[in-house]
């Protein structure tokens, strides 16, 4: 079977590759760069521009034990901590011990930390759950913006193929049912237009992640679950979607705004900025020995049971002490940002609260970037490594999209340098294309009850009523009539990615780092394993359960897993 496909038009073009790479942020750039440069011949595909992603939106930083006195060791104990129980061991070793070298090749590559005038050392701040200065920034508080540019300019000079304006739809299998390229659909005019075709032998994907599926996040406009809707349909493994954390502080700008919003970034209160109500009150203090400091789901939960305890709609952010010269030296995008909308936070505290941001699950990979399919890699915030666990630990995503795409690119020369499969192997078609939706009416309607359902807090009475609305929409789309296009299909990508989420959220009946079910307020270790979900020919989801918090082998799931009873290790 090749699986489930988009209702799409036939690809009009093609181009052959070794390697396609779906996305251009600091996971895919790095695999593509890697790749190119032990001879293999790369194409990226980004759906917008090259620096268009959601690295180049990264204030903080890149988390590594690049200090003095700062060990891979301790860094690990802060990422289980953060992770609540659930991280994959292994994987966070890897990322530890990795790290520090990998961003010095990072560095190497182009990109510009901040350093001592002095000294010439790398600076390092510090963020929410890490209990040393470990975090590497540039520019200030523009760490992603410096990443992206040192990586794009070093993509454009090794002259590697790239193609924007790129929508992937649907992966391409061969006979034997290995990854064998993607379909995409062009948006714009010129030689490649339309709907085309990559065809290579490794498929890397490093779409990012899916915040727009709810009405407010600090992602871009192009964060719609695209790689998880792919691997899914496609017939790959997914995990641990429903821990999707929402940032504490985003600039608050209203009940009903919608879009990305401004982020007020964790280095902000790791500089001393502190998280007051109306009054003035410090209300994180005594719930957590780190304060405003403490893993961004215990930040969030406190900014929420306040807002609650008070009727109010958002909390502050104080950082006037900082005085103006540390405003515009150290944090210049946030205070640009701030006085756009009207707020000057060297005179006036920053109206606050959490706003979805990271999607700790997605694609289950092993510690090489390998997913469930043969062929398919993820890396960034698309995978699942095991690496976050229940929550990711500040700073870690770019360093994990470093890390495990170069292990990535590492398998795949590997493999190529062993000698290229056979080529001309058959591609089977694909079975019947899904419906899609009507992109700009099914798009917000898809937030909205995300938004209500699915958000920061969560019930099984909010999750079943979210289930049920999704449920409709899906209906619909089963025999819609849509023609298709980019907004149809990045909604219909929402809604899978939507569904999956909510049936994650479902199941798990804990509160467990950024899973918070009011209805069951307690950790439950019976619950200390991961969610695994697949999609159904049929459409329906499959879930099912892993015997510990470490990640099976990859192999390629069952496609029919039985239906038993509400167990934590039962199949739905």
């Amino acid at each position: 079977m090749n699986g489930i496909r988009l209702h799409a038009p036939r690809p009009g073009w093609s181009v052959d590759a070794d390697v396609v790479v779906v996305g251009s942020g600091v996971a895919g750039l790095t695999v593509a760069l890697r790749c190119a440069a032990a001879g293999a011949k790369v194409t990226v595909v980004t759906k917008a521009l090259l620096d268009d992603g959601s690295t180049r939106w990264a204030q903080g930083g890149i988390a590594a034990a690049l200090g003095e006195g700062d060990t891979p060791a301790q860094h690990l104990d802060d990422t289980l901590v953060a992770g609540a129980g659930l991280c994959d061991e292994e994987a966070v070793r890897t990322l530890v011990t990795e790290g520090p070298d990998a961003v010095r090749r990072l560095i190497a590559t182009g990109a510009q930390f901040d350093t001592d005038d002095e000294t010439g050392a790398i600076l390092l701040t510090r963020e929410g759950g890490h209990h040393r200065r470990r975090i590497a920034h540039a520019g200030g508080d523009a760490t992603g913006a410096e990443i992206s540019r040192a990586l794009v300019e070093a993509v454009r000079a090794a002259g590697i193929e790239t193609i924007e304006h790129a929508l992937v739809l649907d992966l391409l299998k061969d006979a034997e049912g290995r990854a064998a390229g993607v379909t995409l659909h062009v948006m714009g005019e010129g030689e490649r237009d339309g709907v085309g075709a990559v065809r290579a032998g490794a498929v890397v994907l490093a779409t990012g992640g899916m915040g727009q599926v709810f009405s407010a996040t600090t992602n871009p406009a192009v964060s719609t679950g695209d790689g998880v809707a792919l691997a899914l349909r496609a017939g790959a493994e997914i995990s641990d979607l429903e821990f999707v954390q929402f940032h504490p502080t985003v600039l608050w700008l209203g009940p009903d705004a919608e879009g990305q919003q401004p982020l007020v970034s964790e280095a902000v209160r790791g500089e001393g900025a502190h998280l007051v109500d109306a009054d003035g009150h410090r209300f994180m203090v005594g719930r957590h020995e780190l304060a405003e400091l403490a893993p961004r789901d215990i930040v969030a939960k406190g900014i929420m049971r306040r807002m609650q305890e008070l009727g109010a709609e958002h909390m502050y952010l104080d950082a006037r002490h900082f005085g103006a010269e540390m405003w515009e030296h150290r944090f210049p995008t946030i205070l640009a940002a701030c006085r756009a909308h009207g707020i000057d936070p060297v005179t006036e505290p920053i109206p606050v609260a959490p706003a979805a941001h990271y999607a700790s699950g997605g694609v289950r990979t092993d510690l090489l970037g390998r997913s469930t399919l043969p062929g398919l890699y993820a890396c960034g915030e698309v995978a699942c490594t095991g690496v976050h666990g229940a929550n990711r630990l500040a700073s870690n995503s770019l360093l994990e999209g470093l890390v495990f795409a170069e292990r990535i690119a590492a398998d795949i020369t590997a493999a190529l340098a062993a000698g290229p499969r056979e080529p001309g192997a058959p591609l089977q078609p694909a079975t019947a294309g899904t419906g899609v939706l009507a992109g700009p009416k099914a798009r917000p309607e898809i937030q909205r009850i995300m938004t209500e359902g699915a958000g920061v807090l969560r019930s099984r009475k909010s999750l079943e009523r979210a289930a049920a609305e999704l449920a409709r929409i899906d209906e619909d789309a089963a025999t819609a009539l849509e023609a298709p296009g980019t907004e149809s299909w990045e909604a219909t990508n929402l809604l899978l990615v939507a569904r999956v989420l909510v049936a994650a959220a479902l199941r798990r009946e804990e509160t467990r780092g950024c899973h918070w079910r009011e209805d069951a307020p307690d950790r439950d270790d019976a619950w200390r394993r991961h969610l695994l979900v697949a999609l159904r020919p049929d459409r329906t989801l499959a879930v099912s359960t892993t015997e510990t918090a470490a990640f099976p082998p990859v192999a390629a799931p069952t496609p029919h897993p039985p239906t038993t009873g509400a167990d934590p290790r039962s199949t739905t």
